[in-house]
């Protein structure tokens, strides 16, 4: 059996398409495969990162035969790699695909991609990064269906400096239900709001608007001396919600006026 043939057999043994292969060993797809049609070898520091991912010995790779297995580099031991500015690990473990873990990090758009993935550049489901992109994303730029980060856009929430979900909370929070020092959305509650539904803060703007300083075809106007509208009925809201929107949940009417006197 010569390499190109093992590496397609360890590699369909691992559950590994070539673009996942392609990404542990940051190279091209048709570098993979090239290498398994035999039209070329992978460079020697490739060739030690592939025995470490199969957890076989360089020597039975390069030699006709089968691959031997490395008792010094077993298939639940991850490798480590470490090149000057970059620090990188990647578990040999595979899982949906990807590595259960891949850490990416140094100068330069490093990537990584992986079950939980930590790099400037994160694509995983959990994805912590300066770029992160996930089911649960975490970083300054965040994209994911829970985000959190500087800037963070979610399908579902979103926390961030600005935040855009369909929860958003954060300093300017755009959505359908937001919380936020400027809030924009269906349902908002900040210091600034406006929305198309219920607005409620210091400045309310909406078709129901609650606050100090109001604007809406139903309004309700807080006169408290500490400016916290402890003036304002939570009954009288509420009611008035139902009777604006009467198909509104439950939990977004006391989520909206639990505060209220």
């Amino acid at each position: 059996m010569k390499f190109n043939e093992k590496l397609q057999k360890m590699r369909k043994e691992k559950g590994l398409s070539q673009e996942a292969l392609a990404e542990m060993l940051d190279v091209s797809r048709q570098a993979i495969s090239k290498w398994e049609s035999g039209q070329s070898y992978p460079e020697t520091d490739k060739l030690i990162i592939v025995s470490e991912i199969f957890g076989v010995t360089v020597d039975s790779l390069l030699k006709d035969g089968k691959p031997q297995n490395d008792s010094q580099n077993t298939d639940s031991t991850p490798f480590w790699m470490s090149r000057g500015s970059v620090f990188e690990y990647k578990s040999k473990r595979i899982m949906l695909g990807l590595p259960l873990v891949h850490i990416n990090i140094g100068f330069g758009l490093r990537k990584a991609k992986g079950v939980l993935a930590i790099g400037n550049i994160a694509t995983g489901i959990l994805a912590i990064g300066l770029i992160a992109k996930g089911l649960l994303a975490i970083g300054l730029l965040s994209i994911g269906l829970i985000g959190i980060g500087i800037l963070s856009l979610a399908l579902l929430l979103a926390i961030g400096t600005i935040s855009v979900g369909i929860f958003s909370l954060g300093a300017v929070a755009l959505g359908i239900f937001t919380l936020g020092a400027v809030s924009i959305g269906i349902y908002s509650v900040g210091a600034l709001s406006v929305a198309s539904h219920v607005a409620i803060g210091d400045h309310a703007y909406g078709h129901i608007a609650v606050g100090r300083i109001v604007d809406g075809a139903r309004e309700f106007i807080d006169t408290s001396e500490r400016l916290n509208l402890s003036t304002i009925s939570g009954e009288e809201v509420r009611s008035a919600i139902l009777e604006e929107y009467p198909n509104t949940w439950n939990w977004t009417i006391r989520w909206l006026t639990w505060f209220l006197g």
